[in-house]
């Protein structure tokens, strides 16, 4: 069982009347809203937090990357990586991902993701993402050609870390004379890679031809996980294999305090403002195309299980969207979602919306010390389980093709 330390970088101070007189925080939120000195401070709260995850006994960290939006403020999650590999000597980073439509060429990704491998001494997971809809608004790309830029992208990447260069690489968006990048990984043939996803069966499949590993995306109820878990399993069967369990993920929001009711004393204000504030427009906004017509008709069908239809904490225990309480309450529920899931990666949010440093430490305190080393007791037969080596995985992706 690995444990990740998964954050967003919020912007915490929009207007008290944000929802009430803004219809999104995105691609047209006022940038106005923004202050630099402000920022400053919380990317310096921010960073330092991924740094401490490492001292208490995390195994990685996630960053991810957005445009435009008071969601997220990451817009260059490598920069972030390559801060945390600076100044850290054991855990692996995450970068979930670098949206490859959205680069105008994926050589540079190849190559900053081979100098963050390298440096870091092989701790880097590549994360390839076909990018929120959302970003499609903010550079001006069409949405239809997401799909069919993210395969040629991906397949430039991997030939470009894989076959000896210099060689041509010609396709329908990108165009090479010669790829031939300077640095090459460390992790051989590849680094890992994580594609995440919000149900797309599409990118399930695409995951389990390539046996990457597919990570489900906070902000759904669990019942909405469950059933991604089944489908991103049945496209492994019909590949011919059983999933690994670090396949998978739970991402999941996570607070602790001394006692439940404390825990959402602290963990409420901060998540309702990011649920009414941050989350607000972000599925109006869907660019057509996106997705297929069965992808898209399978996301609205499910509208009502994303954590943007909450209204009180009920609903929120009702479809178990994160996890709340005390130690005991925390380890009990977390061991029972991950034997449920059966994966092998808890990817923790532990940070919500407007979260202050100390209300967020606190928690962060007491888990590592009173529900990690419990959970990784529970699970240490689990990390039993060979996962098939990088060469492994790439052998059987050729001889399959």
């Amino acid at each position: 069982m690995k444990f990740f330390h998964f954050h967003l970088m919020p912007w915490r101070y929009l207007p008290e009347d944000f929802a009430a007189t803004h219809d999104s925080a995105w691609v047209w939120c006022p940038n106005s809203y923004y202050d630099p000195v402000r920022g400053h401070a919380l990317y310096t709260e921010y960073i330092d937090s991924l740094v401490q995850a490492e001292a208490l006994g995390f195994d990685g960290a996630c960053v991810n990357e957005h445009h435009q939006n008071a969601y997220g403020n990451m817009p260059s999650p490598n920069l972030i990586a390559a801060m945390l590999f600076a100044r850290t000597q054991r855990m692996q980073v995450a970068v979930l991902g670098n949206a490859l439509p959205l680069y105008g060429t994926p050589l540079r990704i190849a190559e900053e993701f081979a100098m963050l491998d390298t440096i870091s001494g092989g701790r880097l997971i590549a994360g390839f993402v076909v990018g929120g809809s959302p970003e499609y608004h903010s550079f001006n790309i069409n949405p239809t050609t997401a799909r069919a830029r993210f395969a040629e992208a991906h397949d430039l990447i991997i030939q470009a870390w894989t076959r000896p260069g210099p060689f041509e690489f010609y396709g329908k968006y990108y165009q090479h004379r010669y790829v031939n990048p300077w640095p090459r990984p460390l992790q051989q043939p590849h680094p890992r890679v994580w594609v995440p996803g919000v149900g797309s069966l599409e990118t399930m499949e695409f995951c389990a031809k390539r046996r990457y590993a597919y990570m489900s995306i906070p902000f759904f109820s669990m019942r909405t996980v469950r059933r991604m878990s089944g489908l991103f399993n049945e496209q492994c069967e019909k590949q011919g294999y059983t999933a690994h369990p670090e396949q998978t993920s739970l991402n999941i929001g996570v607070y602790v305090a001394e006692t439940d009711a404390k825990a959402w004393e602290r963990f409420e204000p901060p998540f309702w403002y990011f649920q009414r504030n941050l989350l607000k427009g972000l599925i109006d906004i869907n660019t057509p195309g996106y997705t297929s017509i069965k992808s898209t008709m399978g996301m609205v069908q499910n509208l009502g299980e994303f954590v943007a239809s909450c209204q009180t904490r009920a609903d929120l225990e009702r479809g178990d969207f994160c996890v709340v309480g005390s130690p005991e309450t925390v380890r009990q529920k977390l061991s029972e979602l991950l034997r449920d899931l059966g994966t092998g990666n808890l990817l923790m949010s532990a940070h919500y919306g407007s979260m202050d440093f100390p209300t967020y430490d606190s928690s962060m305190r007491l888990f590592a010390s009173e529900v990690l080393p419990k959970l990784r007791a529970e699970f240490a037969a689990q990390d039993a389980i060979p996962y098939p080596a990088p060469r492994a995985i790439f052998e059987s992706q050729e001889a399959a093709a």
